[in-house]
């Protein structure tokens, strides 16, 4: 069984040295930072501590509703210094990454059907990867009789389409499922920015990507290929992106299965679970937890004690 982590509230000495051992911080953003548009108390003072001690803090998140210019204003406009948008690493970037460099989709086949909001958009548009669906009105609306016979005989389905990418998605709907359950089913392949169940948004939990794309998986039996973390394919693209050095490296977040399954898996020098978000301490002290971090602490704030 792994050991137990240790806990930082309150330990000035402690926070001194754990902070010491890392040069990097990879910071999950929902839950750890804020709650929808409501930033933690602490939160910009934290960061600022952690830059102004030579620690470079990259913003890594599953929510795929923004590009990393989005993530860049809202940092802004929450008071959160960051280094600009080469210190964002999102999953729908992650996504759009893969897609473009390691998949090197054929001609004829390499357009992508979205299930997911702009933020995907806009990094697929970044990387130059073309794609249907996604925010396109005529996909938000409901299913016809015509639909139906389109889609069932192929004439409404799109030849080019080669990848199925699904992310949270804000107006799914069985339209958009059945589109991408016939995609799947002519041989495109699956892909996820991310397969959260649920988002922290307004101090609550909502349906994240993994319960949106729900039904899509059950009807097709296909589980997604996950391009978030806690994917080893998107530790790869970080690693490869910012020249980090692992063993320096720390990972802050507030999901077990996600964040700190994403550090634990990575072989990362540590890993600090924040109790503002979804999992409480009691989800690591189980037998059969999904991962134990390595530090744990009430709140990120609780760290600004050594500014």
């Amino acid at each position: 069984m792994p050991s137990q982590p240790k806990y930082l509230t309150g330990d000035e000495a402690a926070i001194r040295e754990f902070i010491d051992k890392f040069d990097i911080f990879l910071l999950d953003c929902d839950g750890v930072l804020w709650s929808g548009d409501h930033v933690y108390d602490g939160i910009p003072e934290t960061i600022q501590m952690l830059q102004s001690r030579g620690k470079r803090t990259i913003f890594v998140t599953n929510n795929s509703t923004k590009s990393r210019d989005e993530y860049l204003k809202k940092l802004t406009t929450l008071g959160i210094p960051s280094g600009g948008v080469e210190d964002i690493f999102g999953s729908a970037y992650s996504s759009a990454v893969y897609i473009s460099r390691i998949l090197k989709l054929p001609p004829g086949k390499n357009k992508v059907f979205v299930l997911g909001e702009a933020g995907i958009e806009k990094e697929l548009q970044s990387e130059g990867v073309a794609f249907i669906g996604g925010t396109d009105p005529a996909f938000r609306r409901d299913i016809t009789q015509e639909d139906f016979k389109g889609i069932a005989d192929g004439s409404l389905l799109d030849p080019e389409v080669g990848v199925v990418l699904a992310g949270l998605d804000f107006h799914f709907n069985y339209l958009k499922m059945a589109h991408g359950l016939h995609y799947l089913k002519r041989g495109a392949l699956f892909l996820a920015t991310n397969t959260d169940s649920t988002l922290p948004m307004h101090h609550g939990f909502f349906l994240g990507a993994g319960s949106a794309m729900a039904p899509l998986v059950n009807a097709s039996g296909q589980r997604p290929l996950e391009l978030g973390k806690p994917s080893q394919a998107m530790m790869d693209a970080v690693e490869g992106k910012f020249h980090l050095d692992r063993s320096r490296t720390c990972m802050i977040g507030d999901r077990l299965n996600t964040d700190i399954k994403f550090g634990v898996d990575g072989k990362l020098g540590g890993t600090l679970h924040v109790l503002t978000g979804v999992d409480n301490k009691e989800a690591w002290q189980k037998e059969d937890a999904v991962a134990v971090p390595s530090f744990y602490a009430d709140k990120l704030s609780d760290l600004k004690l050594v500014a």
